[in-house]
């Protein structure tokens, strides 16, 4: 069990170091498509081989319409919101905005019918509310009231990751294991964030003298994907539940790593607002031999 937790602690570490390194890239000016295809990319490049190795990658009808929909609504539409809102939000901020994501599922599995609501669960889902306000109201966490807009775009991301898992669920994932939905769907998403990238020349050029904020995106590609792998190891040996907890030493991370990194410092409204929405985060969570409607968001 230890090495377990050790496992999981590195997985938090390495996913909430990626948040202050988004930051990093879009103040140096690398913008949403351009940072999204360069981490699909990355990402296709890591997971792809061992799928094909393993198998291969189906390509039918419905393995396709799955990726297209993983790609676009669990990808490119979630990123370009989140890239967005990092341009005017402190990485600490869009860390705990990031850790609402199955309080945002819960509510859409509901309506779908893929998951179910229990007196706890619903308590979370206020605790979070309360967490939001914490962050949005005047006098509270945020050092501008100008971020304000910000954070609500930065919370429409966690709509589209919570769609996409309960997406999956309710829908089926048609046979398909999570590495090749990973695969299938990064291939689909450089498809598509490459001559979206290039429309709106947010293209990265790779050729030439690198500085830090190209660096931020390659690390942070790697780290996602590689963060996304081990987690998936982790259900395998742990099971679902206890992989879940990951979901705190994310947020934990990416605010440790933002006071590190960035220097970013924080009210006690900031703190106050993330111990309510971890209380919400711990009654919300999937409980054992119940559909996780996150689903394949944390990639």
């Amino acid at each position: 069990m230890a090495a377990m937790i050790g496992v999981l602690v590195l997985l938090g570490a390495g996913w909430g170091l990626g948040i202050p390194l988004s930051k990093i890239a879009v103040m140096a000016g690398h913008r949403d498509f351009g940072i999204i295809f360069w981490q699909s990319v990355i990402a296709a490049s890591v997971v792809l081989p061992v799928v094909l190795l393993r198998g291969g990658l189906p390509l039918h009808s419905k393995a396709l319409s799955l990726y297209a929909f993983v790609a676009v609504v669990g990808t490119l539409a979630p990123n370009f919101a989140g890239f967005t809102a990092q341009r005017y939000l402190p990485a600490g901020v869009a860390a705990l905005c990031l850790s609402l994501i199955p309080m945002t599922a819960l509510p859409i599995a509901l309506l779908m019918r893929t998951d179910y609501a229990t007196p706890g669960r619903l308590l979370g889902l206020v605790a979070g509310a309360v967490g939001v306000a914490l962050i949005v109201l005047p006098g509270s966490a945020l050092p501008d009231r100008a971020m304000v807009p910000w954070v609500l775009l930065a919370l429409v991301a966690t709509v589209f990751y919570g769609l996409e898992g309960n997406g999956v669920v309710r829908f089926g994932a048609t046979g398909l294991g999570p590495m090749q939905m990973v695969a299938g769907a990064s291939l689909i998403t450089a498809l598509l964030a490459g001559p979206l990238a290039a429309s709106r020349g947010v293209f990265i050029n790779p050729v030439r003298p690198w500085v830090l904020a190209d660096w931020a995106v390659a690390v942070g590609g790697v780290l996602n994907v590689g963060s996304y792998v081990g987690y998936l190891w982790l259900v395998g040996r742990a099971g679902a539940v206890f992989a879940s907890q990951v979901s705190y030493l994310v947020t934990g991370f990416g605010v440790f790593w933002a006071m590190v990194l960035l220097g970013e410092r924080f009210s006690p409204w900031f703190w106050l607002a993330a111990a309510v929405i971890f209380v919400g985060l711990a009654l919300v969570q999937p409980r054992a031999g119940t559909p996780d409607p996150t689903g394949t968001a944390a990639e």
